[in-house]
């Protein structure tokens, strides 16, 4: 539910206009150096308000620190990391209560925990969780010493001018989805296991928590359905596993094979648009036409590079710590 990981585990806790939301993460190895300044980098990179096309809503994001550092370092112990909310604007969501806006997760929320659920902001479903993901990144980034994790935005509304894709959603007065692309350079042959384990089936798992995630595809992905099979497959060219071509995006058999690992995600638009939409009433059990209201992202995966490398690192770093590729730290 709000867990993942086997070695390298991570719990996420909080709601989006409670006190704070925070993240508690196990299986760390002891002596990693860990100071505020090393999360600043990411959780700027995530923050709305800093660019176009983000909400307004700007929080601090300075990570408090609760358990398992000590002396500017991990201790072994788990690591349990707050974040707090001071920008909130709960009034917005009081006034629709009655209306579960479509797209997000107000009506499910309502009907599987019985008006019990922290309505505002999304609560507990709302991407503000994600700066726990990305603190969790910054975690097993450190520990993935000499491994590269980069994400980037290919497209926004269909369209590789980014800002050209955002001007589209502006003059509609409406938001708009993207895609966006991760790659690991470094990797050693061998993570994953079949089946169940996969790389593949690891990642998928943990990129849809990201909020709006629709697809996932690796290597070639959806493209290779048009392939023809002796075009697919990726010659190999040394003993390192190095190949002429990398189509399968560095996963082979659900096992990482030494290439650059590769894989992309859709991203939706924002359910949250200033467009009239009809929903339900329950109260009045009638249609209505509304309007969502409070501050929203045009474009949400202008936000989500730095989550999905967190994503990625998480899961590496577990398969590594699984696989006894990566030492204890000490310092």
């Amino acid at each position: 539910m709000n867990s993942f990981g086997r070695i390298f585990r991570i719990h996420i806790f909080g709601e989006s206009h409670g006190d704070c939301v925070g993240l508690t993460v196990d299986g760390c190895p002891a002596g990693l150096p860990l100071a505020v300044a090393d999360f600043i980098e990411d959780t700027e990179r995530r923050k709305g308000g800093v660019q176009k096309g983000t909400t307004p809503r700007k929080e601090d994001d300075l990570p408090i620190f609760k358990t398992g550092i000590f002396n500017g370092h991990t201790t072994g112990a788990p690591i349990t990391i707050l974040f707090e909310n001071n920008n909130t604007r709960s009034g917005d969501y009081e006034k629709q209560r009655s209306v579960p806006r479509p797209g997000h997760a107000d009506f499910t929320a309502h009907a599987k925990y019985g008006g019990f659920e922290d309505f505002r902001g999304g609560g507990h479903f709302s991407g503000r969780l994600t700066v726990c993901l990305v603190a969790a990144g910054v975690i097993a980034k450190k520990l993935l010493s000499g491994i590269s994790v980069k994400s980037t935005i290919l497209e926004i509304g269909g369209e590789t001018d980014l800002e050209k894709g955002l001007d589209k959603a502006i003059e509609a007065k409406d938001s708009i989805g993207g895609i966006v692309e991760c790659r690991v350079n470094g990797l050693p042959i061998g993570l994953g296991e079949h089946f169940f384990d996969s790389v593949e089936s690891l990642i998928s798992h943990a990129a849809f928590a990201i909020p709006a995630v629709k697809g996932i595809e690796f290597g070639a992905g959806f493209a290779a359905a048009k392939m023809y099979g002796i075009d697919h497959n990726d010659p190999i060219e040394d003993i390192t596993g190095k190949t002429r071509t990398n189509h399968a995006g560095g996963i082979v058999g659900g096992i990482t094979n030494g290439n650059e690992f590769i894989f992309r995600v859709s991203i939706k638009p924002t359910s949250s648009t200033p467009k009239e939409q009809v929903t339900l009433n329950w109260e009045t059990n009638q249609q209505e036409i509304f309007s969502v209201k409070g501050r929203h992202d045009l474009c949400i995966a202008l936000r989500v590079p730095v989550i999905l490398e967190a994503i990625a690192a998480m899961v590496l770093v577990d398969l590594m710590l699984l696989n006894q590729k990566i030492k204890p730290v000490l310092s």
